[in-house]
């Protein structure tokens, strides 16, 4: 065999070896498939996710609930609120001669609340009084009061405006009043602590104006009011208790009161009554000023008040308070009242 013949065959064989050897290699494994990525589901660019977070407002904490307020025994309380309340002045007294006598006063107030700072009132009252002299018990339905109450709340301070008017169609009134109905209206003011005297002023139109303002925090209420009647008569321009045509009047309190648990609180306060202008009165048929003594009353009070939660938004807050006299003429009469308060807050 030639050498170019043994060449050729050497050439051959390598060739079929390499064509073996590459069939018994792996598949090359494919490339892999692209990710089809949906828009909603791609990563947002930075200034997405800058205005994403900047529109999350995270949830509110709730607020938490007002200081409690102790409701005073014959101020006003420094709210718009709705409510309907019995205020009833049980007053036992004697006449210095050994004869005793009483008188019931009792009020009825409601009061709705027409916006979170205003709420229109009225108040009704009546009197109910045994005499110590014979033949001069009585009854009275007194004077009506219609107003309204502007409230607003500071933090810890709280204060309240207070316009409202009487409408006197009470009875007692004119120059020839009963006499029974007369008495009880002049009692009726001293069980009230002469607090309410506007509404027993039966022959007088009366225009209100008042102010209060509290401090209530860490279960403590202090409470100021002054308040400033202007009477004019409208009926009995003879008659005994009527002889001025006009009269100026004046009351301040001061209030204070203290939880001692949710549920209880004690509250005391300090009344004042003074009359502005100098009421004149009938002495033998003759029109003469008042004496001194009986310009201004001075009062206190103290007593427990309940708070209990009815239903939600419903809370009943009844009380029961002592009230004395410190000045004369009526801490002569020794009286003793005992004021049962029954308001519900709704």
């Amino acid at each position: 065999m030639s050498k170019k013949t043994l060449l050729l065959i050497q050439i051959v064989t390598a060739a079929a070896l390499a064509r073996t050897a590459r069939a018994e290699e792996p598949a090359e494994a494919p490339p892999p498939a692209p990710v089809l990525v949906a828009p909603e589901a791609a990563a947002p660019a930075p200034a997405a996710t800058a205005v994403a977070n900047a529109n999350i407002t995270p949830a509110a904490a709730p607020a938490p609930p007002p200081p409690p307020y102790s409701l005073p025994w014959q101020l006003r309380p420094v709210a718009a609120a709705n409510v309907v309340r019995s205020d009833t002045a049980v007053a036992f007294y004697d006449n210095g001669m050994g004869a005793t006598g009483s008188t019931v006063a009792t009020m009825l107030l409601a009061s709705y609340k027409v916006t979170p700072s205003l709420a229109p009132m009225v108040r009704l009252g009546f009197v109910q009084n045994d005499a110590p002299a014979a033949g001069m018990d009585g009854t009275s339905f007194v004077n009506p009061i219609v107003g309204a109450t502007y409230a607003k709340r500071v933090a810890a301070l709280r204060w309240a405006a207070f316009l409202g008017a009487t409408v006197p169609i009470g009875m007692g009134a004119g120059n020839t009043p009963d006499a029974g109905a007369a008495t009880a209206n002049s009692a009726g003011i001293r069980a009230r602590s002469a607090m309410d005297n506007a509404m027993f002023a039966v022959n007088y139109f009366t225009a209100i104006a008042g102010g209060d303002i509290a401090y209530v925090d860490h279960k403590l209420t202090v409470q100021l009011e002054a308040t400033l009647f202007q009477l004019m008569r409208v009926r009995g321009d003879n008659a005994a208790s009527a002889t001025d045509s006009s009269r100026t009047n004046s009351t301040v309190g001061l209030h204070a009161g203290f939880f001692i648990i949710p549920m209880l609180s004690l509250g005391g306060e300090i009344r004042y009554q003074r009359w502005l202008t100098t009421p004149t009165q009938l002495t033998m048929g003759n029109k003469v000023d008042i004496p001194d003594v009986a310009k201004d009353t001075l009062t206190v009070a103290i007593g427990p008040r309940a708070h209990i939660p009815i239903a939600k938004g419903v809370f009943l807050r009844p009380g029961i308070s002592y009230a004395r006299a410190l000045d004369k003429p009526v801490s002569d009469a020794s009286y003793n009242v005992l004021q049962v308060d029954l308001p519900l807050y709704f």
